[in-house]
C-alpha cells in the first residue's frame, strides 16, 4: 500500500539523505517502511511537530455535496484532456494551466503512479517539462504559468515514480525529471528577481517592475519548492514579502504594482498577500493581520471580474487565518459551485473550462488536505 499525504512526504523529503529517498535529481514513491524510519528519526532527534487542532490539521468528514462537485470535476478534466496531455479550450494549453488540473487530483489524494487518474496525471506532468526550456527553465508564456508550473512540480515532486514518467518516444534532451525541472524553474523565478527592481515578479521574465498578482503566483511556487526540500534563499523570499508589505495599507487593500497604487479595493490581491505572509511564516506581521481581517469581514464578497481566481485564493487565505470564517466561507461555495456546475461536470470561463474547473476544485480541495502547500 503506498501512503500518501502531506505529513508522510515531509517526512522523507524534509531529510532525504538519510532515507535515501532523492537521488541525482530522482524522487520515488513513499513506501510504508521508509515513513516509518522517518518517524524514528524525528522521535530520536526530538523535533516535533507544532500542535494544533487535530480537525484543522486533518479535516473533518468531506461533505456530501464537495465531493459530489468534485469527482465530477476531476471526470471533466480526465474526458477532456487531448493525448498530448493540455486541455485544448481557452488556456488550458499553456503549463499553468496544465499545472493547475495537476494539482487538482492531487489535491484529493490521487495517485500519479497507479490508480484510475494516473494516466491523467502523467500525460499533464510530461506536457509542462516538455514546454520547459530546457536552458531558462522558463514555463512559457508569462510568470503567470511559470508560477502556476513550478507550484504545480513542487506538489507532485516526492510522490512520482519517474520510471513510469517517459515512454522513450519523447524529443531527445527535452526529458528530465520532475526534480531537475524543478530545480530549473526555481532558478529561472530567481534570475528574474533580481533583475528587477521591486524584487518580485511581472508577467515577463525580464520585467523590471512588478504586481501583487503575478507576484503571488511565483512566489507560492518558490515557497512549495522549498517545502519539498529545494534551496531557496532566505533573501529572495525576504525581497518579494518586503514588496507585499510596501504595497499593504493599515486598511487591509493591497495594491497593485508599486507601492498603494492600483485599480481600488482587490479581494484578490488582499487574499493573495495575506496567503503569502501566512505560508512564508509572517503571520506576526501587521500587514498580514490587517489583509486576514479585510478578507475575514467580508465572506459574502462576490468577485464579479475573476471569480475563480477569487475562490481559489481566498479559500486557502482564509484557511491559513481564521478556521471558523473558512467554515463559513466553505458552506456557502460549496453551494454555488453546486448550483453552477455543468452537467459535464466543468465550469467555463473567460480562460476556458480547464482553468475555470480546476480553480473551483482546488477552491474546494482544503476539505481534503492533501498537499503540502495546503498545511497550516
Amino acid at each position: 500500500m503506498e501512503i500518501q499525504g502531506s505529513a508522510a512526504r515531509r517526512c522523507v523529503v524534509g531529510d532525504a539523505s538519510l532515507l535515501g529517498m532523492v537521488t541525482n535529481g530522482k524522487s520515488s514513491v513513499l513506501r510504508p517502511a521508509q515513513i516509518l524510519l522517518a518517524m524514528l528519526f524525528i522521535g530520536f532527534t526530538g523535533q516535533q511537530v507544532a500542535a494544533q487542532d487535530p480537525m484543522i490539521r486533518f479535516g473533518a468528514k468531506v461533505p456530501h455535496d464537495a465531493k459530489l462537485v468534485y469527482q465530477r470535476g476531476l471526470r471533466f478534466l480526465v474526458d477532456s484532456q487531448l493525448k498530448d496531455g493540455s486541455w485544448g479550450d481557452g488556456e488550458g494549453r499553456q503549463p499553468g494551466v496544465i499545472g493547475l488540473c495537476v494539482m487538482a487530483f492531487l489535491a484529493v489524494g490521487e495517485d500519479p503512479n497507479y490508480g484510475r487518474y494516473s494516466g491523467t496525471i502523467r500525460r499533464a506532468v510530461r506536457k509542462m517539462i516538455l514546454m520547459q526550456d530546457p536552458k531558462t527553465g522558463f514555463f512559457p508564456s508569462s510568470m503567470y504559468h511559470h508560477g502556476f508550473a513550478t507550484l504545480a512540480l513542487s506538489e507532485v515532486y516526492g510522490t512520482l515514480d519517474e520510471s513510469l514518467l517517459w515512454d522513450g518516444s519523447e524529443p531527445t534532451g527535452r526529458t528530465r525529471g520532475v526534480g531537475q525541472a524543478l530545480e530549473l524553474g526555481v532558478r529561472a523565478a530567481l534570475t528574474s528577481q533580481k533583475s528587477n527592481s521591486r524584487g518580485a515578479w511581472r508577467y515577463s521574465p525580464n520585467a523590471r517592475d512588478a504586481d501583487t498578482s503575478v507576484a503571488g503566483s511565483v512566489l507560492m511556487g518558490l515557497l512549495a519548492a522549498r517545502n519539498a526540500g529545494i534551496e531557496i534563499p532566505d533573501t529572495s523570499i525576504d525581497k518579494a514579502i518586503t514588496f507585499y508589505k510596501s504595497c499593504t495599507s493599515s486598511s487591509g487593500i493591497v495594491g497593485y504594482s508599486g507601492g498603494l497604487d492600483g485599480f481600488g479595493e482587490s479581494m484578490n490581491r488582499s487574499a493573495i498577500a495575506t496567503l503569502v505572509f501566512a505560508v512564508s511564516k509572517q503571520k506576526e506581521l501587521p500587514q498580514y493581520k490587517s489583509t486576514l481581517a479585510h478578507i475575514a469581514s467580508r465572506l459574502t464578497h462576490e468577485e464579479s471580474s475573476f471569480p475563480f481566481y477569487n475562490r481559489y485564493y481566498v479559500a486557502q487565505a482564509l484557511f491559513q487565518g481564521d478556521f471558523d470564517a473558512w467554515t463559513k466561507w466553505n458552506r456557502e461555495t460549496i453551494r454555488k459551485l453546486k448550483a453552477t456546475q455543468l452537467a459535464n461536470g466543468s465550469f467555463p470561463s473567460g480562460h476556458g473550462a480547464a482553468y475555470g474547473t480546476s480553480m473551483s476544485l482546488l477552491a474546494l480541495a482544503l476539505n481534503y488536505r492533501f498537499l503540502p502547500i495546503y498545511e497550516r
